[in-house]
């Protein structure tokens, strides 16, 4: 009895000190995030410094003192967890993305979008699988398979859409942020669509067959991923516009808000569905219905809090990547040979130059193709710009990576500790370089705001201006849609059409029921239209 005892009141000891040591670890992190916040805010002006590389620095000077007075046996505080990034820390960063992306540019743009995320991503993943295969079969990295280099082409073909969200400005480069934003929320959609297709799927036979399948699998998910956040969105507007919350408590309509938006990333991904694309369709469609229905002081509230929680999550991401570059067990497999980590390392990043410039260049020239105005065309030193800003490599390709190369968190195989500190040098390396020399190039390369928006006709100024993207409410009043008299405008007119019918069937049918603008709701003082997250 004694030694039953005994052990119990081990095991309490020892889930006491366990206790402690988190209790440390969450102030620590804590205590960091707002030191990240206060330098970020101090360095606000400057051209080159952001909130992403200011969190990635503080993250590496910190594992640099954990591991000097750890005695060089440990460099974070916090043990990386897929879990922890998929399900905690990116939901809110995309669905505040959707909720305030400035949606005339985006659906704009909608198809060149398409073609960079989708497309694109599909010929980034094929050069770079391929150039993994041709080169590392040669190097003595150890014994990789034809599962683990296609992984590879999936871990680097997902872009930083977090990082590029701090580098380029919305209202001051709209077109740039617009198709760069919107292809990196495609593009993280199709890599984890790509990487599970690559798990799932027996690639000891590789026919035809297989390759429909997958492009099949690509299809029936992104299409039932948008569905799911769109049905999503619609639901909670039609629950807020019915019930009125608002009348006892607008703590209510901010609660039901986030969590049908969280509900809607949680279904995705117990349906295993893409659910970065669920919970951004989610937020367009709430803020183009579901904020209208609710009071005043509930939007300013939503608005705010949907930032906040997407501000904290991005330094969150950035401040545990910078910490865990420097974990010792992963470089102690390596230590034997850094030359051929370096060597990885710089072969990965050139198969991401190559891989991006492979579908930024053609593509644009197709987009360009089908533009019908000179305004609407991708000039020359908005690709490079685009394809400059894609490369930075960031959370999303570490996930991947972890989840492909090691378990529960540590390496024991050699050439998988090589694809992992591989990937944390180049992840590091774009996002630093890259992400430091995005803004000044865009100076450089764009220096008048104010020519870049008249090139892109962002807001113009008359009805009869409008290039007609998709949601456009002013476009097409009339009922005039031009009949189309040549190939080129037959292939641009029908974004006219369907904006037309789409305005129709909103206003007759969908603002009816779902409210949206116009609607007043229960609680007086509603705000006017201009006041909309970031309509315009």
């Amino acid at each position: 009895m004694g030694v039953d005892v005994g052990t119990l009141l081990s095991k309490m000891n020892m889930l006491t000190t366990s206790d402690h040591g988190s209790v440390v670890s969450i102030n620590i992190f804590v205590a960091l995030i707002c030191a990240c916040i206060i330098i970020g805010h101090l360095l606000e002006e400057s051209r080159w410094m952001n909130e992403s590389i200011t969190a990635l620095m503080i993250g590496i000077c910190t594992g640099v003192v954990i591991l000097l007075t750890s005695g060089g046996t440990s460099s974070h505080i916090l043990v990386f967890s897929e879990d922890l990034f998929f399900i905690y820390l990116l939901p809110p960063i995309i669905f505040n993305a959707g909720f305030q992306v400035k949606k005339k540019q985006f659906f704009r743009n909608i198809s060149t979008i398409m073609l960079f995320g989708a497309l694109g991503t599909l010929i980034s993943f094929i050069i770079i699988s391929l150039g993994a295969i041709g080169i590392f079969k040669k190097m003595n990295i150890g014994s990789l398979e034809l599962g683990d280099y296609l992984a590879i082409g999936a871990i680097f073909s997902a872009t930083d859409s977090v990082c590029t969200l701090q580098v380029l400005n919305q209202d001051e480069t709209p077109l740039l942020y617009s198709l760069v934003f919107g292809e990196g929320v495609v593009n993280d959609a199709t890599s984890i669509v790509l990487f599970n297709a690559v798990q799932n799927f027996d690639l000891s036979n590789i026919n035809s067959l297989v390759v429909l399948q997958l492009f099949g699998n690509f299809l029936y998910l992104f299409i039932l991923s948008t569905l799911l956040g769109v049905v999503a969105g619609l639901l909670s507007a039609y629950v807020i516009k019915k019930l009125y919350f608002g009348r006892h408590s607008t703590d209510r309509e901010v609660a039901i808000m986030i969590c049908m938006a969280y509900l809607s990333y949680m279904l995705s991904e117990l349906f295993s569905l893409s659910a970065i694309l669920t919970v951004f369709f989610s937020g367009i469609v709430m803020s183009h219905y579901t904020w209208h229905n609710v009071t005043e002081s509930s939007r300013v509230t939503t608005k705010h809090a949907f930032a906040t929680l997407s501000f904290i999550a991005e330094i969150f991401i950035f401040l545990y990547v910078g910490m865990d570059a420097l974990d010792i067990e992963k470089w102690k497999f390596v230590s034997d040979s850094p030359g051929t980590s370096v060597e990885v390392s710089s072969i990965l990043l050139g198969l991401v130059l190559v891989g991006r410039a492979a579908f930024v260049f053609p593509l644009s020239f197709l987009s360009n193709l089908i533009k019908k105005s000179r305004g609407e065309k991708i000039g020359f030193r908005q690709q490079f710009i685009i394809w400059w800003a894609g490369l930075m490599r960031g959370a999303v390709s570490m996930a991947l990576a972890y989840n492909q190369f090691t378990r529960s968190g540590y390496t024991q195989l050699r050439e998988n500790a090589i694809m992992i500190t591989s990937t944390i040098t180049v992840v590091l390396f774009s996002t630093v370089v890259f992400g430091l020399i995005t803004k000044p190039l865009i100076r450089v390369l764009l220096p008048t705001p104010k020519h870049l928006n008249r090139m892109v006709s962002s807001e113009p100024v008359t009805p009869k201006s409008f290039t007609v993207p998709l949601l456009d409410s002013e476009a097409d009043l009339d009922g005039h849609v031009p009949r189309p008299n040549s190939l080129r405008m037959l292939l641009t007119t029908p974004s006219h059409t369907a904006h037309y019918y789409w305005r129709k069937f909103d206003d007759a049918f969908m603002r009816p029921v779902f409210g949206g603008r116009g609607f007043v709701p229960y609680v007086p003082g509603s705000p006017t239209e201009q006041n909309e997250p970031q309509w315009q």
